[in-house]
C-alpha cells in the first residue's frame, strides 16, 4: 500500500485486523484522452483506499463497458486490457474495501444497470444506513413501475448496487432527475461517481462525510477522492464537491444542482489515517496536519527518552513533529517490507507466530540500548502494538514509550470504515494506564481530541468524530439493521419504525 499501515496484520491474521480503509472513486470527462488509462493511474494513487477488488467503466459514447475483478489495480488491469478500454470519452473507476456486502465478484464495482433510455454505471465511496429501508422502496418502485428490472431485488446485496437500480426504476427521466429522486433518500455516507452513455456525475452526502474533489485538465474535467489522485494524471486542483452537491459534466461543460442542505461532518480519521498525507483536505496538506498533531503529542506526553522513531509508514509524520517539538533525536528504526502489502497466501504456523515480522524489521544497531518514544496512528485491539513492543524489547530497547496520533478509538464506524465492534476495542474497556500494561509498554500517551481537531485547523463541528466520542452525526437504525451483511441476510429480519438514534443502535444485543 502507499500509505497507512501502521496497524499492521490486516491481512496475516483476522482477529488482528485494525480498521480498514475506505473506498476509492475517480472519474474522469475528457474526449481527447485516454481515460480508461488516465482512470488507471487515478486508481493507482488511491489503491491505499481500498484492494479488494478494482474495476473500470468507459463510455465510447453509445454503449457503457465495465471491466471489474477481484485483486490490486495492477493484478486487475494490464496494457491490453485498457486497450481495449480505448476510444472512450468518459470513465469512472472504483477500487474497494467492502462495507457493506461481502468481498466477491459480485459486489467489486463500478455496478451496472439498463434503464429504459440507456445505462447507468456507478461507484461509491462510504456507507449507507438505511438500505433495508432502500431495499423495500426499491420493490415499492418495481412493483409501482412496472419495470420488473431483472435480477433487482436480487442483485441488490450492497448498498452501491441499491443505488443504481433504484436510479434505474425511473423510466420516464434522465439519469440526472432520476439522481436527485434518489439521492435525498439516502442517509449516511457516500461520495459518488457515475455515468451514463453521455454524461459525468459526482455527488457527496450532505454531511460530507468522505472526501472528493473536483480536478481541471486542460481539456477535461475529473472528480476524485483525493487530491493526490489529481496529481497523478495531471488535473489541477478546483475545490471540493460541497455537501449536499450534484455535478454534472457533458459536452455543454460543468453544472452543479443542490439535493440537500449541506451540514458538514468531514471524517476526522481521513485526517489520522486514511488519507494520504499528500492529499489537501479542507485547505490542508495532510502531512502538516499530522506533523503538527506530533508536536502537540510531545507537549501533552513528553517522555525522557533518546531517540523518536515511527511506526512506519503512517506514523512518520506525526513522528517528525514530536522530535521537532521535544527536542529528541529522530531515527529510523523500523524498516518496513513495502511488498508484503496483501497476500493471498497464508502464512505457516511458524511465520505466523512471528506475526509482525513479515512487515517491519527492527534495526538493532540503532535501538538497542536506547530509551524510544515509538509513534503509531491508534490503537484498535492492541495486539499490534503489544507485538511491535515485545520485538523492540527483544531487539535491545532499554525503554518503550508509545504515543499515539488519535485519541482513543471507542467506538465503531458506520460510514465507511470497518472498525472492531464496539466489545473488540481495547480503548472501550480498559483505560490507558491498563491499556499500557497490556501492551508492555514503559509509557502510553494519546492525543487529545482537542488537541487532533486543533491541528486540522477545522470547526469541531464541522467534524465527525464519532469513532472517538461516540457522537454520531447521521442518525442510526437499530444494531439488527445495520452490519456488512444486512441485505444478504435482510430476509430474516422483521420490520421495525425508523428514527431509532444512535444511542439505542448501540445498546442492544
Amino acid at each position: 500500500m502507499a500509505q497507512g499501515d501502521g496497524l499492521l496484520n490486516h491481512d496475516l491474521d483476522p482477529q488482528d485486523r485494525g480498521p480498514q480503509d475506505a473506498c476509492g472513486v475517480f472519474g474522469v470527462w475528457a474526449p481527447h484522452e485516454e481515460v480508461a488509462k488516465l482512470t488507471y493511474f487515478g486508481l493507482y494513487a488511491l489503491q491505499h483506499r481500498g484492494q479488494e477488488s478494482a474495476g473500470i467503466a468507459v463510455s465510447k459514447g453509445s454503449q457503457i463497458v465495465v471491466f471489474k475483478d477481484m485483486g490490486l489495480v495492477s493484478q486487475v488491469f494490464n496494457e491490453a486490457t485498457l486497450d481495449s478500454l480505448g476510444n472512450a470519452h468518459l470513465a469512472i473507476g472504483h477500487c474497494r474495501y467492502s462495507t457493506t456486502g461481502a468481498s466477491v465478484w459480485k459486489n467489486a464495482q463500478p455496478t451496472f444497470r439498463s434503464t429504459a433510455v440507456g445505462s447507468i454505471a456507478l461507484a461509491h465511496n462510504g456507507n449507507l444506513t438505511n438500505s433495508l429501508e432502500l431495499q423495500t422502496w426499491l420493490k415499492e418502485r418495481d412493483q409501482h413501475s412496472g419495470t420488473l428490472l431483472p435480477g433487482s431485488m436480487s442483485d441488490a446485496t450492497s448498498d452501491t448496487s441499491l443505488i443504481t437500480a433504484l436510479m434505474a426504476t425511473f423510466a420516464g427521466l434522465s439519469t440526472e432527475e432520476a439522481a436527485l429522486q434518489v439521492l435525498p433518500k439516502l442517509r449516511g455516507a457516500f461520495s459518488l461517481v457515475f455515468m451514463d452513455e453521455e454524461t459525468l456525475y459526482a455527488a457527496r452526502d450532505p454531511q460530507g462525510i468522505r472526501p472528493l474533489v473536483l480536478g481541471r485538465l486542460e481539456r477535461g474535467w475529473v472528480v476524485a477522492s483525493e487530491t493526490a489522485a489529481l496529481d497523478i494524471v495531471g488535473a489541477t486542483f478546483i475545490r471540493e464537491i460541497t455537501p449536499g452537491e450534484l455535478i454534472a459534466v457533458d459536452a455543454n461543460g460543468l453544472r452543479s444542482r443542490t439535493f440537500a442542505r449541506a451540514d458538514p461532518k468531514g471524517c476526522l480519521f481521513e485526517y489520522v489515517y486514511l488519507a494520504r498525507p499528500d492529499t489537501m483536505i479542507s485547505g490542508r496538506r495532510l502531512h502538516s496536519v499530522r506533523v503538527e498533531v506530533g508536536r502537540t503529542l510531545a507537549r501533552e506526553y513528553p517522555a525522557d527518552a533518546d531517540l523518536v522513531i515511527p511506526v512506519p509508514e503512517s506514523g512518520t509524520p506525526a513522528a517528525i513533529g514530536y522530535a521537532e517539538a521535544s527536542g529528541i533525536p529522530y531515527g529510523q528504526g523500523l524498516v518496513k517490507n513495502s511488498y508484503v502489502g496483501r497476500t493471498f497466501i497464508q502464512p505457516s504456523q511458524t511465520i505466523r507466530q512471528l506475526g509482525i515480522r513479515l512487515k517491519l524489521n527492527p534495526l538493532r544497531d540503532v535501538i538497542a540500548g536506547k530509551r524510544l518514544v515509538v509513534v503509531d496512528d491508534s490503537i484498535v485491539r492492541g495486539n499490534t502494538q503489544r507485538a511491535l513492543v515485545r520485538m523492540l524489547r527483544e531487539a535491545g530497547a532499554a525503554e518503550l514509550h508509545v504515543r499515539i496520533s488519535s485519541p482513543p478509538v471507542k467506538w465503531p464506524c458506520f460510514y465507511g470504515i470497518d472498525f472492531a465492534t464496539r466489545a473488540e476495542l481495547i480503548a472501550n474497556g480498559l483505560d490507558t494506564e491498563e491499556i499500557c500494561r497490556s501492551i508492555g509498554a514503559d509509557s502510553l500517551g494519546y492525543v487529545s481530541l482537542d488537541g487532533l481537531v486543533a491541528a486540522t485547523q477545522v470547526g469541531k463541528k464541522s467534524l465527525c468524530r464519532a469513532c472517538f466520542d461516540g457522537v454520531y452525526p447521521v442518525e442510526l437504525p437499530l444494531s439488527e439493521r445495520l452490519g456488512k451483511s444486512i441485505l444478504e441476510d435482510s430476509a430474516d429480519l422483521e420490520p421495525v419504525a425508523s428514527g431509532v438514534g444512535a444511542a439505542d443502535a448501540l445498546s442492544r444485543p
